[in-house]
């Protein structure tokens, strides 16, 4: 799953556990609670602080746990269907569980950064890449999207 703290006023979202960080619903569920808690905590802060007075959350980190960012859907969940026209649908429900997943980012009112400190593939990347900025030391993991090498644009489907 993923946690988020709030140091001073930056949150730290932070996805937990030494697994792949694989996006399943658990998993985007709790991302979307936490990013709804950081916006609501933000616009309902008042005082003075680091953010010029302004009293809101100054920036959004987003870290993870363990050897990997992300690495993209929860396939193994998707191809368990027992045929492939439900393993299709499956993996559909996914990616549009993961659409507000972006949105949410691409709308906090903070600044956000992606500190990737793993592999990011595939979902994980574009999880990544919806952020304002993405941090990365060069000997630590990559940032990966295996849909291109073969002409595949992700999602398969629009983002309607």
């Amino acid at each position: 799953m993923c946690s988020l703290e709030k140091r001073g006023n930056v949150f730290v979202l932070t996805l937990t556990g030494d697994d792949e960080h694989r996006f399943g619903h658990d998993l985007i569920a709790s991302i979307r609670s936490a990013l709804a808690r950081a916006r609501s905590e933000s616009s309902s802060s008042s005082g003075a602080g680091a953010g010029g007075g302004r009293g809101r959350g100054a920036a959004l980190v987003t870290i993870a746990e363990g050897r990997f960012f992300s690495n993209g859907l929860d396939l193994a969940w998707g191809n368990s269907a027992p045929s492939p026209s439900a393993a299709r649908e499956r993996l559909g429900s996914l990616v549009a569980l993961f659409r507000p997943v972006v949105a949410d980012l691409l709308s906090l009112p903070m600044p956000t950064i992606a500190a990737v400190t793993g592999h990011a593939a595939a979902a994980g990347f574009m999880l990544a890449l919806s952020h304002d900025y993405v941090a990365m030391r060069g000997d630590r993991g990559f940032l990966y999207m295996s849909e291109l090498d073969i002409g595949l644009p992700f999602p398969p489907t629009s983002w309607r």
